[in-house]
Order: structure tokens, then sequence, then C-alpha cells
């Protein structure tokens, strides 16, 4: 088994692409172990679960181990979640984050009784905390995502929304509270009683613990229903229209994808990166090479002219896929110690009209070649030209 780096840990434990497949694997066995312990959590409310309570306990201490390791995992590759930090920043971040929290109380109530064995009863009820660990399981699901990203796209209306219920919740409280009062002290007796008139009212539940008996009382209860039913039925619209918009532009972008054949790559943006701090709308791309999205930790950002790329972004680039029946033939240069343009800037070469060199290839990364790059011995220089260079290897496209 070859040796795992830090950074390739980190891969695997987020979330990964069909192409690596020990991530997805991770994915998987997590996604797993969540609904097993769900499912035993469950379970054991039953009465027959008592005959198998050992299995099931066995079966709950590897889920929650198996918590514990990820825990450790996520904390120890911290810096790469959070890289415009420092170490110690990034560990904190992640601990006082939702996730972290959420991964912490799925397995920490489990240990607890070790410690403190006269508090069982009261950790066991804090073990209930871990069906948050569901939310978890919205990262691994597109279908899942598009929820929270309507959500995040709508979250100025939805909370204007919901500030105009309050409101009205408020005013209708205090109105019906005036007009009951003095025929039920009993019923409305404070403000508060009228604020949970208008919650049941207004969001149509409807317990019927507590309504207005005067004529102008039930006038008003009419009114507030008829609003009642208008307040709710705005969040409703507003997330639908974020669904359809959701989907639409998905669709859009699939169905330009299949008619221009658009093809797309992925490029990380180390420290040191030409294009690292530097805004979208200065980086000099050339024309018909877009900018489709910026993977950045667990979120996607929709690129914006001022949108800032950071350290540890992970950049997808579009542009128009190659149709041709004839094909381009690179040409792969290896640089061996002695070679003319070993220590050469690239602006320094002798290079013909003809000869254009793609990308520089240097260990495991890819450098954009420009004239200011200098060109090291080991470095593989994919080119195109017409010319013979001796040592050069033809790659088809």
């Amino acid at each position: 088994m070859p040796h795992l780096t830090k950074r390739r840990i980190f891969d695997i434990i987020q979330i990964g692409n069909d192409e690596d497949i020990p991530s997805r694997i991770f994915d998987v066995v997590i996604i797993l172990m969540i609904l097993t312990n769900l499912v035993i959590a469950i379970y054991e409310t039953f009465d027959s679960s008592v005959q198998y309570l050992d299995t099931l306990n066995l079966i709950e201490l590897v889920t929650v181990c198996g918590f514990t390791v990820e825990y450790v995992l996520r904390l120890w590759t911290a810096e790469y979640l959070y890289p415009a930090v420092s170490r110690g920043r990034a560990v904190f971040q992640y601990l006082t984050s939702f996730n972290g929290i959420i991964d912490l109380l799925s397995f920490l109530p489990y240990f607890l009784p070790i410690f403190f064995p006269t508090g069982v009863v009261a950790f066991r009820m804090f073990r209930v905390i871990r069906i948050f660990r569901l939310f978890r399981i919205n990262a691994y699901y597109d279908a899942l995502n598009v929820i929270g990203d309507v959500i995040k796209s709508k979250r100025d209306q939805l909370l204007s929304s919901i500030f105009i219920i309050l409101v009205l919740m408020m005013a209708s409280s205090l109105c019906m509270y005036s007009l009951e009062h003095t025929v039920q002290p009993d019923v409305f007796q404070n403000a508060f009683s009228g604020f949970w008139w208008a919650v049941s009212t207004l969001l149509t539940v409807g317990y019927g613990d507590i309504y207005p008996i005067t004529v102008p009382g039930r006038v008003f209860g009419i009114a507030i229903t008829f609003l009642g039913v208008g307040m709710v039925a705005i969040p409703t619209g507003i997330l639908s229209a974020g669904f359809v918009e959701q989907y639409t532009r998905l669709k859009s972008l699939n169905d330009y994808s299949l008619e221009a054949d658009i093809r797309f790559v992925r490029l990380e943006v180390d420290e040191g990166h030409p294009w690292q701090n530097q805004k979208v709308m200065d980086i000099p791309l050339p024309p018909g090479l877009i900018l489709a999205v910026i993977q950045r930790r667990e979120d996607v950002v929709v690129p914006r002219g001022d949108t800032v790329i950071q350290a540890g972004d992970r950049v997808v680039l579009g542009a128009e896929g190659y149709q041709d029946d004839i094909g381009i033939t690179l040409k792969e240069l290896v640089l061996k110690e002695r070679h003319p343009w070993a220590g050469q800037r690239i602006r320094d070469l002798d290079l013909s009209r003809q000869t254009l060199i793609v990308m520089v290839r240097r260990e495991d990364k890819v450098l954009i070649p420009n004239g200011d790059l200098q060109l090291l011995p080991g470095d593989t220089v994919v080119l195109y030209t017409k010319r013979a260079i001796q040592g050069a290897q033809e790659v088809s496209v």
C-alpha cells in the first residue's frame, strides 16, 4: 500500500469525485455508518431489541469508533480545509463550525459515561443528537444540495417574508388581546396568549384551544385567517420559484454542454500560484475559455468579476471541444540535466514562430507557460511544433 500523505488523506475524507475510488468508498462507508447508527437508535426503543442488545451495542461501538477516527482525521487535515489561515486557527474554525460540532456530538456522548459514570442517563439522552449527523449526508448528493443552494440564494427574500409574518403576529396578538381580554380574562390573560392564538391562526394550524367569542374578535379572526393563508404562501412561492430557477439553470448548462461539446478541466490553485489573490476579472483567460465554477473547501462558488481566487481553490475551466477529423499532434519533451533549455526562461528560448509551448509539467504540478517561467531539469514540456525536435515524443490529441 503506497504511503498516504496528509494532503491525500484530506482528499479522501472530503467528498470524492467518480474517478477517486478510495474517496468514494470512504463516502459510502460513512453514509452506511450514519444510517446504521440511526437504525440502531430507533430499534432500541422496541421491546424485541432486548435479545439482540449485545449485537446492537457492538455494531454501535464500531460505528462510533468510525466517527471518532473521521473526526481526528478532519482535525489533523484542517489546514487544507481552511488554507487561508494558520494551522491553529484552521483547527479552531473546524471545531466551532456546524459540521465540526455535529461530528463531535455524534461520538462524544457515547464515551462520556466512561469518565463520568454517575451521568449515564443524562449522557444517553445527549446521544439523540447524533440524528443531526444526517445533515452530513446532504453534502454527498446533488439532489439534496439543491435544497441548500435554493435556500442560500433566496435567503434575503425568505428573511423578509418571515419578518413580515412576525410583525403581523405581534400586531394581531395585541389586537386580539384588546378585543377579548375583557370577556375572556382566563383565556386571553396577556399578550402572549394572543400571540399563541396568532401563531396557530396565521400558520393555519388551528389547535382550537383558544379562540375569540365576541363579534369584533371573530370578524378580526376571519381577517387574520385570510391573511395567514397569504403569508404562508409567500415563502412557499419563493422556494418554489427558487427550485424552478435552479433546475432551469442546471438544465441549460447541461443542454449547452451537450450542444457545444464543452470540455471541463480542474485546476488547483496552490500557494504562490499566479492566480492567487487575483480577481476573476483580472485573470487573462484566452478567448473561448471560461471560468465555470470555483470549489472552495466544501462550498461551490459561482465566479463573478470581483470574486477573489484563494489558495486551495479548485477552479473549473470550460472550453468548446476541438472538433476536427485531422486532430492535433503535440510533442512531449523531458529536459535532461544538460539540455540547452534547462535553466532558461521561455522568453529567452530560440523558438520558431511555428513552435508553441502548451504547458509544463513539474513533478505533480501543471504550470501555465509564460515568458518569465524558468525551465528546470526534469520538467516535461508539452509543445506544438512542425519542427523535428530530438528526444521529443508525439502525443495525439
